[in-house]
């Protein structure tokens, strides 16, 4: 996976994407969009990559195991923003969208986006 190529290329999806980052095999790489408007602390994101979704993803993965059918992402809702998170082999892709966007609208493009990556 060209991790950079993923993130241009999510970036140019919508301008409602401000935040793209990956964490794959123990490496981050963030990339956020300039002049976003309620925007999280550098060292929280970083944190929130590292240590949030990766425990969110072993719990929702775990459970949608059992008897759910597996697990494809995960959608969340902040005050300033929304998140939604693919698990990928290795570890996971987090895209942040603006408040007013509908991220279930983003769910095929992205989703076909990490197909071909």
């Amino acid at each position: 996976m060209k991790r950079e190529n993923l993130i241009d290329e999510a970036m140019a999806l919508t301008p409602a994407i401000r935040y793209v980052a990956t964490y794959i095999n123990g490496d981050l790489l963030l990339k956020e969009r300039s002049g976003i408007i309620g925007n999280s602390s550098s060292e929280s994101d970083k944190y929130e990559e590292l240590i949030v979704n990766p425990a969110l993803l072993k719990l929702t993965t775990q459970r949608g195991n059992i008897d759910c059918g597996g697990l494809n992402y995960i959608i969340i809702r902040y005050n300033n923003f929304f998140v939604m998170l693919f698990p990928v082999e290795g570890g996971h892709v987090n895209f942040g969208f603006e408040p007013d966007a509908n991220p279930f609208n983003w769910i095929g493009p992205i989703s076909s986006l990490l197909g071909k990556h």
